[in-house]
């Protein structure tokens, strides 16, 4: 699923640039995704567009003027892991996401059904997160979002 997002974000630099779900399917099928795949990712943004439109209608008051620390419910924290609440708080502190982004990204991590969620992938959802809303990270948020840090390996050297 994480594979077709991320060509997704690659291919089409707005979301109201992409094809309709169905011409859509069969672009990602043409260049080589599985069906199974392609409905999971599809859907999966679905529910991002329906969960974004409930936190702005529903919460955008009661976060806008937000300056508390959020607090994690055993289950979140369960899901998330350490490492993604602190890569969550960075982003958040660095103003790339704000407290109702930040919402929709636990939110869509949770639905993910991975536990710990690996950074990787979480980087992944922030990503979705700003490009469905036609927001862009600034160079040097873009590298440490995109950056495969974890790939990398021990150093080789020559």
């Amino acid at each position: 699923m994480f594979e077709v997002l991320v060509y997704l974000y690659e291919t089409y630099y707005r979301p109201d640039a992409c094809p309709d779900s169905v011409a859509l399917a069969k672009k990602l099928s043409a260049v080589g995704f599985e069906d199974e795949e392609i409905s999971r990712a599809l859907g999966w943004l679905t529910d991002l567009a329906e969960t974004t439109n409930e936190m702005f209608s529903q919460h955008a008051r009661q976060t806008a003027f937000s300056f508390g620390s959020r607090v994690y419910a055993d289950q979140e924290y369960e899901v998330l892991g350490t490492a993604a609440i602190g890569f969550i708080e960075f982003l958040e502190s660095a103003d790339v996401i704000n407290t109702l982004q930040r919402e929709i990204v636990i939110e869509r991590a949770c639905a993910v059904n991975e536990s710990p969620i690996p950074l990787d992938k979480l980087k992944v959802i922030v990503l979705m997160v700003l490009w469905s809303q036609g927001k862009e990270p600034d160079s040097l948020m873009f590298d440490e979002l995109f950056g495969d840090d974890e790939d990398l390996g021990p150093p080789v050297y020559h």
